[in-house]
């Protein structure tokens, strides 16, 4: 059913766990899966210097997210506003059709983070 790509995030995912001195959380879900994400941002100068991910949910939405974070590391907070779910598939070499909602959730936790950290950045007179 999955590649040996989405099989390698699964079972050794990247940057997994808690990021204490984030930046920034996104958070999102799905009420019909039962997935839940958290991904976490550190950012210095508009670019993302580290990223994690907490994710419950399926080996899809686990790989979806450690896939995420290695797209994302290293890019300018409009370079990865710009990271689609298409482009989390397509980096994991492709997900099964039921499965393509897990990229979803990914790229909008992804995107709920860039907007959470923008907003306090506002808050704070820095934006």
């Amino acid at each position: 059913m999955y590649n040996e790509k989405v099989v390698d995030h699964f079972n050794n995912p990247r940057n997994v766990g808690d990021l204490p001195d984030a930046d920034a959380v996104g958070e999102t879900g799905s009420f019909k899966c039962g997935d839940t994400m958290k991904l976490y941002i550190k950012v210095k100068d508009e670019r993302i210097v580290d990223v994690s991910f907490q994710t419950y949910g399926c080996g899809a939405a686990i790989a979806s997210s450690s896939m995420l974070t290695e797209i994302v590391k290293g890019k300018t907070l409009d370079e990865a506003m710009q990271v689609t779910n298409q482009d989390v598939a397509e980096q994991l070499g492709g997900l099964p059709p039921l499965k393509l909602h897990c990229s979803n959730l990914a790229a909008d936790a992804l995107h709920n983070a860039i907007a959470e950290y923008r907003k306090k950045q506002e808050v704070a007179g820095k934006g």
